[in-house]
């Protein structure tokens, strides 16, 4: 897989304006996993453990209003298998919010 792919991310809201970050599964398991969000430049910083954290970059409009009224982000990473039939969560977790 490339890198490229490895940095995919996408958020999806629903009905009752939750969010939840889809991503692609790291090598390390999260370990209090928090996301200290930048409203004003449209960015946040997932910190999944003490050795691995995540800029997410140009995140929308609509997803920046569904956190800032949110405790957590549900965060689920998923394989990067070749079938889209053969992905898997491999970890699932709410990440804290922080200013």
């Amino acid at each position: 897989m490339t890198e490229e792919r490895f940095d995919t991310y996408d958020f999806i809201i629903n009905d009752e304006d939750e969010t939840m970050l889809l991503l692609y599964a790291r090598d390390s398991a999260p370990k209090n996993p928090t996301i200290a969000l930048n409203i004003e430049e449209q960015k946040a910083l997932l910190i999944r453990n003490d050795e691995d954290s995540i800029c997410l970059n140009e995140i929308p409009t609509d997803v920046l209003d569904s956190l800032q009224d949110a405790d957590k982000l549900l965060v689920c990473e998923l394989n990067m298998a070749k079938d889209e039939k053969e992905t898997k969560i491999v970890y699932a977790y709410e990440a804290e919010i922080t200013d």
